[in-house]
């Protein structure tokens, strides 16, 4: 990986960030839209096509787009439950125990988060909290799965009280689902799984078809046309976040094991071409044995092309003078993931301002955090994180204000009500309140 020297160096190169919309598109995809969709139209273009065709076609617009973006035969686009029946007997028992321990810790990290959101009514004011009645929860991937990520989707939408919970899915070529998917969405409590992918998953979630459901709000990850297509539909449905290539900081002082940082940095690495794998040390020696230590891994892992993509690409290592500027580095990055690899790790957690999640010490890789450790391991990417959190019972449930006062209430508030309501011109506010105060007695 490129080292670079201080924090201005950082901010130019390894911690610059670049526009989501300038992700790069392979040719031989950029060709396919244009077959289907005609020559000269952007991403975007294309986005708004798939989610119009969708929007007026219902299921015929679905199984065409699954045929022609995804190459997938989908005649019923419901899975069935012989199917997801199925599923569990393809895949080993010892995996399903461990999807169940890990939905298990899910929930339990859930429903203690849930206890923060109450109803409540004092003093004639007050709010009720209602969850969300109907959810669509897409995931991507037909060759890489992420049983995962459908559990730390769907779990938490269980435990708010979601009423329905539905997920999307690309179909392989003969129509199925990974029994992956299949098995961890039966574990989180998903009511019906759906063969659709990408723009058309969204676009179906977001206007209704004849058999997937419209809802109320989208969630989950995806490429470019999946981005662009939650954007775009957000306000005819709501959306959790607009989610760009995952990132994860490393922050490691002199005493930091060298194998465990290259590990760490290798599985973020792995994820994807573009995933973002950067270490920030106070240590040269440090920096020059971790890169020894990739170079040592790097061939043991069978995604390690993926990898060294990763590490020469968005990856990086910074030298700084001390952890406090690492932490501020960290703080403007705004990381999804942000690993504490130092002496006394705990002190400098009250220094993190922004990130989507925060691993203290070297028995706390963020490996937990994607698998096991409990909280939802969907958080923001691209910098969000500097104003957003980790997917959570919040994005499932919305509070409605609640107003009860009695007379005497009425008597405190209305005098100052309709005193602010003639200030601002509106006669009729103020009148409503003042009739009703001339009425005592």
């Amino acid at each position: 990986m490129r080292v670079v020297h201080g924090a201005e160096e950082a901010r130019r190169t390894v911690l610059r960030r670049e526009p989501l919309e300038g992700a790069d598109v392979p040719e031989h995809v950029r060709a396919r839209d244009r077959a289907l969709f005609g020559p000269g139209l952007s991403v975007a273009e294309v986005v708004d096509r798939i989610l119009e065709e969708v929007r007026t076609g219902g299921d015929a617009a679905v199984r065409t787009l699954n045929r022609a973006l995804d190459g997938a035969e989908t005649a019923d686009l419901r899975v069935s439950r012989e199917e997801i029946e199925a599923a569990y007997r393809e895949v080993p028992a010892a995996l399903v125990e461990s999807l169940r321990f890990a939905a298990e810790r899910v929930r339990a990290f859930h429903e203690r988060q849930l206890q923060q959101w109450m109803s409540f009514e004092e003093e004639g004011i007050g709010q009720l909290v209602r969850p969300l009645e109907r959810v669509g929860l897409y995931m991507p991937g037909t060759a890489t799965v992420y049983p995962s990520s459908v559990i730390m989707m769907a779990v938490p939408a269980r435990v708010a009280g979601v009423s329905e919970v539905y997920l999307a899915s690309p179909a392989r070529a003969d129509g199925s689902v990974s029994p992956l998917k299949l098995v961890a969405a039966d574990i989180a409590g998903v009511d019906a799984v759906f063969r659709a992918g990408g723009a058309h998953a969204v676009a179906a979630f977001a206007y209704g078809t004849e058999t997937i459901p419209r809802v109320d709000k989208i969630c989950g990850p995806g490429n470019i046309w999946v981005t662009l297509a939650k954007r775009k539909v957000f306000g005819v449905t709501g959306i959790d976040a607009i989610y760009g290539p995952t990132e994860t900081i490393v922050i490691a002082d002199e005493t930091a094991d060298p194998a465990l940082c290259a590990a760490d940095l290798l599985a973020q690495a792995e994820h994807d071409e573009l995933a973002g794998p950067i270490l920030i040390t106070t240590s040269r020696e440090l920096a020059e044995r971790v890169e020894a230590e990739l170079q040592r891994q790097l061939p043991l892992l069978e995604r390690a092309e993926v990898c060294r993509a990763a590490l020469e690409g968005r990856g990086g290592m910074v030298v700084v003078e001390t952890l406090e500027q690492a932490v501020d580095l960290a703080n403007e990055f705004a990381p999804e993931h942000l690993c504490l690899l130092v002496r006394d790790a705990w002190k400098y957690t009250a220094l993190v301002k922004h990130a989507g999640g925060v691993f203290v010490g070297e028995d706390s890789p963020e490996v937990l955090g994607d698998y096991t450790a409990g909280p939802s391991h969907v958080m923001p990417t691209g910098g969000s994180a500097r104003w957003s959190s980790p997917l959570s019972v919040n994005d499932f449930v919305k509070v409605i204000s609640l107003v009860a006062v009695d007379r005497d209430g009425l008597e405190r508030l209305g005098p100052h009500t309709a005193a602010i309501a003639r200030a601002e011109g509106f006669t009729a506010h103020a009148r409503a309140v003042e009739i009703r105060l001339a009425r005592r007695g």
